[in-house]
């Protein structure tokens, strides 16, 4: 009987591993990005919109590499994505007081915030002011900026990837792990959340949630091509209470383990995080749950 491990959401067999290890060793000139898009199109990798899952492939053929699974030719150039945050220099930007009720802004919208100068006020808000900082994009992601009627930035938000194995949230779907890597792009984590330090609106950070909530989904499906179902976020329970969460009914539905995605031996520790998440339509169990057969 074969072993299997899964690596990325991805059940390897040692037939797997030995084919990865032909690919490397057929083909030395091969570089990790040439690897990695030549194995999704062997396994047919792909996004619901038909896209390869390069980055995907990438992460899990790093994973094996790590674990002395697989040898990885050498890297040809540096990490480009590092380069990239370190390039990065902010703008100048108004940090006036703004102290006020939420009826005071006028009306509060979000703007997608991809290119141009306001992803460049985005990415300074939360470099300058997300205890977490900000260096760069990777996969599929939208961000938004909030504005008050009179064009003031109240606030910076990013939504991305899902993560690939949470307990809690797993549970609440009641998903298998066939079904998890079937359905997880119908799932979309909040992965960063800054309302600016010199804002302070009562209110207001529940209310850009629900801004967020209401047109997400169709921004995803305009821009990756099918809709999202849930969000998900995790909120640092030694910084924070996740009171605009609880507030913006999210629903909390356990707390991490205290480990990053990239701990491979156990022995990484990370702060413990509760995990909320906000269904987006009242049958997102079925869709997370449906086979292709279906």
């Amino acid at each position: 009987m074969d072993n299997y491990i899964t690596i990325q959401g991805q059940s390897l067999s040692s037939a797997d591993i030995a084919q990865i290890r032909d690919l490397i060793r057929s083909h030395p000139d091969w570089n990790r990005t040439r690897l990695s898009r030549e194995l999704c199109r062997l396994w047919d990798w792909r996004t619901p919109t038909g896209q390869i899952k390069d980055m995907a492939c990438r992460t899990m053929l790093l994973k094996l590499h790590r674990r002395d699974f697989i040898k990885l030719p050498a890297r040809q150039a540096g990490n480009v994505n590092q380069s990239r945050g370190k390039s990065f220099q902010p703008i100048l930007h108004s940090t006036c007081p703004v102290e006020c009720s939420l009826s005071d802004l006028g009306e509060v919208s979000l703007s997608i915030a991809d290119s141009g100068n306001r992803q460049k006020l985005w990415r300074t808000l939360l470099h300058c002011h997300h205890y977490l900082g900000f260096s760069t994009r990777v996969g599929k992601s939208i961000c938004y900026l909030a504005f008050d009627s009179r064009q003031r930035p109240l606030g910076a938000l990013l939504f991305g990837a899902a993560a690939w194995k949470v307990g809690g949230r797993d549970a609440f779907i009641g998903w298998d792990h066939c079904l998890r890597r079937q359905n997880l792009d119908f799932i979309v984590n909040n992965m960063r959340f800054l309302i600016p330090p010199w804002v302070r609106v009562p209110h207001l950070a529940s209310h850009l949630l629900a801004l967020a909530a209401r047109r997400l989904s169709s921004d995803w499906q305009n821009k990756y091509g099918h809709e999202v179902v849930l969000l998900e976020t995790f909120v640092d329970k030694s910084r924070f209470r996740g009171t605009c969460y609880k507030a913006a009914n999210w629903i909390n539905v356990g707390e991490t383990a205290g480990r990053t995605r990239n701990d491979v031996r156990h022995d990484i520790s990370a702060p413990v995080k509760a995990v909320y998440v906000y269904p987006l339509r009242r049958d997102f169990r079925r869709v997370l749950t449906q086979t292709d057969k279906e």
